[in-house]
């Protein structure tokens, strides 16, 4: 068996094992990349640990430090009143304000399993007290965290611009970014029209109704993550606008514009903004560096091992050219989009990124497709699929399920639903992203 095979055989163990078990992936990952480097390839551990990416890593630290921060002095706390004042309390505009919310928490660097177990017990608490469909709220959270993933600044969006760049793919951020922004605005809009969001319009609520607070800082139940290991949210008490609030949103937009307009390295910024909040107020934040998203941290180090591993046994050429030689190449990029739609769906979209876009390098190369329309239906097909009750996102919003709703129902709600996506999704985003040929 050629090291090509051995090394494709270890990556579906590693998916099968990571789902089953409540192992962080990341780990599986080193100890296949150990053993597939080692014994199939011959090389030494000091290559086989050549293939992580201290880049990458560091951006990971960096941001969710940062975040960290943010989330105890209340900043987060003070995005979500703002923006349910901004709607002036208007009902039917409730869920997306929740769907902004997560977006803008993931897109300036939350995990998205993170924003969820945040906004989702606010969102569901919404739901039930002014008769809002629990499925469509819910979806509206997971579909706004994946909305905002893939921002330059973004977990998701400096792990896929990180393989793109680690594979001599050509640049787009935005693209990728703004594409899954708006699949995961029009899956909301189809929601919002199917689940009575029209019916919302005349109803109204105090935006400084207290509830909200106290339903932010209740949270939801902890769910066991495939890979991420996320917990209820915890923060201040109070939402009025203070100095280090301030201070927590200038940090955010001037890391953007420096990592952005000047072009430097976004770890270094994110972490040094992150290091001077917490020297502005060291008591209060003292703790903030055991929220980095270290679970985040080992899966993505680790399934980026394995990725350099499965390069070096040429598994993605392999299976690129397979895909190629179906007859079609945008037969081959949708056969693509459905194997990161199915296996996400049951396992981390984090641990997939690394994995299914060097895959498609040999379709790109060979078959004149736009690497990043590709690029961002591999990603999207990858990630909308995160409604499932089997992923971190979709059990979460199942966790914090309204007490109006028996969980049977509601999960046998949320469970249709994230089919449907799983069926249609990719079909749909190929279809509007790869078959034309833009």
């Amino acid at each position: 068996m050629g090291p090509e095979w051995v090394a494709i055989l270890a990556l579906v163990a590693l998916f099968v094992i990571g789902t089953l078990l409540p192992i962080n992936m990341g780990a599986l990952a080193y100890v296949a990349a150990w053993l597939v480097g080692m014994f199939s390839l011959d090389l030494s551990e000091k290559d086989i640990l050549g293939g992580v990416s201290g880049d990458l890593i560091l951006t990971l630290i960096g941001v969710t430090y940062l975040f960290a921060i943010a989330k105890n002095n209340g900043t987060v706390d003070l995005i979500v009143r703002s923006a349910v004042r901004a709607v002036g309390g208007r009902v039917a505009l409730i869920p997306w304000v929740m769907f902004a919310v997560t977006a803008l928490l993931t897109a300036i660097g939350a995990a998205s399993p993170a924003a969820c177990a945040i906004i989702g017990p606010i969102a569901l608490g919404f739901a039930a007290r002014y008769k809002i469909n629990p499925l469509m709220m819910g979806m509206f959270v997971v579909h706004g965290a994946q909305g905002g993933g893939f921002s330059p600044i973004s977990i998701y969006g400096t792990i896929t611009n990180s393989v793109m760049e680690d594979n001599n793919l050509p640049s787009s951020e935005m693209t990728v970014f703004l594409a899954s922004l708006a699949v995961n605005l029009v899956m909301a809009a189809i929601l919002f029209v199917l689940f009575g969001g029209r019916k919302l319009m005349a109803q109204r609520v105090d935006p400084d109704d207290d509830s909200l607070t106290e339903d932010l800082h209740r949270g939801g139940a902890t769910v066991p993550a495939r890979g991420y290991g996320t917990s209820a949210p915890t923060g201040t008490q109070a939402l009025g606008v203070r100095r280090d609030q301030v201070l927590t949103l200038i940090a955010f937009v001037g890391v953007a514009v420096v990592a952005l307009a000047f072009d430097k390295n976004i770890g270094f910024v994110a972490i040094t903004a992150a290091v001077i909040l917490a020297m502005l107020a060291p008591k209060e934040h003292k703790d903030a560096v055991k929220q980095i998203a270290w679970p985040t941290v080992l899966l993505v180090a680790g399934v980026s091992t394995y990725a350099a591993i499965l390069t070096e046994a040429g598994s993605p050429e392999f299976v690129g050219n397979w895909a190629a030689g179906l007859g079609a190449v945008a037969i081959g990029a949708l056969v693509l989009c459905y194997v990161g739609g199915v296996v996400s769906a049951f396992a981390s979209s984090t641990a997939l990124l690394p994995v299914i876009i060097p895959i498609a390098v040999p379709l790109i190369a060979n078959g004149g497709i736009n690497a990043g329309l590709f690029v961002a239906a591999l990603a999207i097909a990858s990630t909308i699929v995160d409604v499932s009750p089997f992923s971190t996102n979709g059990a979460l919003m199942l966790a914090n399920k309204p007490d109006t709703i028996s969980e049977p129902v509601y999960y046998k709600q949320i469970l249709t639903y994230s089919m449907i996506v799983v069926l249609v999704g990719p079909l749909l985003v190929w279809a509007a992203l790869v078959l034309p040929g833009w």
